[in-house]
């Protein structure tokens, strides 16, 4: 490799992995949002993260075409450009619609406000399903597959747990409390920050060369579909089943310290919230650093089954034991569960490069329906959330449980190319 193509392919290196980063930003401002909404509308608490992961259902499949039709490149900065319109509708809905009644649900009269902040919600989920499908095969393309792409998506899942980090905690600085005054203006300012670095990612991104692998060549002729591979099969289930474990597990906590009700809950949630997402990327580090030695199976195997073993520790453990935090006696509970996130951490590169291994021309529309998918991360939330109004928010961690075993058992069994016999060039 010449000096030109290395530093050509370090500079798209890390072009992808601050991608990367802007990804959970944006994502994480659901549960924290969820809070202020779910003040004066209960039923809404998960709606803003539902319509955030809901876009990736109808634009997954799309996303892949676009890769193939426009390049990386061009996708990326499309999907940029749609983020910044996202962030202005949730934050035009601090400042119209309040008095405006558009129909009532629940007995309980919904404004044209929160309609506009649930209709950005969804503008920004297909801002971050364009951007997921950029980024997650390239890395992998980046690094050559196998164990080195996938320690190039630990990278990149780094910075992606760093941003993860800041959305909550900054929420929670800013709002403090949640109370019936509390609006989307007392978080504006995390909304400017996002529509800047989406500037600031535009200008970058437009200045630097991106490799396109399939840009200006004859789309491929797919004789079978993706999930002709039955370890492709199994993968994409475990992505819907991993993006709900990975925003159910930190939005109920969230939810389950707010509603202890002591002042500065909100931002106590906050924390814990962001503890979990830095313990993410912690994890993320660490897998990155081992993964070229350490086999992806290997990895995904061992995290999966000491997340079950975590959470049901917290399940069964007295609500009388408890940690002082901000002044206040917290169930110890609540600082058990974001231990979860050194487990999360490198579920979504592991699942993901298990499930392209061996799949050719096929990586790109995989990789498609891969983003469709995502949608678990705002189906399984509202479902747990669900449970959690009848049974309480720390039995509702059975579902993710539930969801942890079959990724075990993806990694044990379901992740075996099965179909080597079908042709993938």
């Amino acid at each position: 490799m010449t000096e030109t193509n290395k530093n050509g392919k370090i500079i798209a290196i890390v072009t992808m992995c601050f991608i990367f980063a802007m990804i959970s930003f944006v994502t994480n401002m659901g549960a924290p949002f969820g809070n202020i909404w779910g003040f004066e509308y209960p039923f809404a608490k998960a709606w803003g993260n539902l319509m955030n992961f809901a876009a990736y259902l109808f634009m997954g499949i799309p996303a892949g075409k676009m890769l193939t039709k426009y390049g990386y490149k061009k996708t990326a900065l499309i999907a940029l450009i749609v983020g910044i319109v996202g962030l202005c509708f949730q934050y035009l809905s601090s400042l119209v619609g309040a008095g405006t009644y558009v129909f009532t649900y629940d007995n309980i009269p919904v404004a044209l406000n929160l309609i506009i902040y649930l209709l950005g919600a969804f503008i920004c989920g297909f801002c971050v399903c364009m951007l997921n499908t950029v980024v997650n095969p390239m890395l992998n393309l980046l690094g050559g597959g196998g164990n080195k792409g996938n320690q190039l998506i630990q990278v990149g899942g780094t910075l992606n747990s760093l941003t993860g980090t800041l959305t909550p905690l900054l929420a929670g600085v800013l709002v403090g409390t949640v109370t019936k005054d509390t609006s989307m203006s007392d978080v504006a300012p995390l909304l400017f920050i996002g529509m800047a670095v989406f500037a600031i990612s535009f200008v970058i991104i437009s200045r630097v060369a991106i490799p396109e692998p399939t840009l200006g060549k004859v789309a491929p002729k797919y004789e079978r579909s993706p999930l002709a591979f039955r370890h492709c099969m199994l993968g994409v289930i475990a992505i819907f089943f991993y993006v709900g474990i990975e925003i159910g597990i930190p939005m109920e906590l969230n939810f389950y310290v707010t509603d202890l009700g002591f002042e500065g809950a909100a931002a106590a949630g906050g924390t814990l919230a962001a503890a979990y997402w830095l313990l993410m990327m912690i994890g993320r580090a660490c897998s990155s650093a081992i993964s070229g030695k350490v086999s992806t199976k290997l990895q995904l195997s061992t995290v999966s089954a000491v997340a079950i073993l975590l959470l049901v520790i917290a399940i069964f453990m007295p609500e009388s034991v408890t940690i002082s935090f901000s002044g206040h006696d917290v169930p110890a509970k609540a600082f058990l569960i974001p231990a979860c996130g050194l487990c999360t951490s490198i579920m979504w590169g592991g699942i993901f490069n298990l499930s392209v291994e061996g799949l050719g021309k096929y990586t790109e529309a995989a990789s498609g329906i891969f983003m469709t998918m995502v949608v678990g991360g705002g189906v399984m939330p509202l479902l747990q959330e669900t449970i959690a109004k009848s049974v309480g928010p720390i039995l509702s961690y059975w579902l993710v449980i539930a969801m942890l075993a079959y990724i075990l058992f993806y990694a044990l069994i379901g992740c075996k190319n099965v179909n080597q016999d079908i042709p993938v060039e």
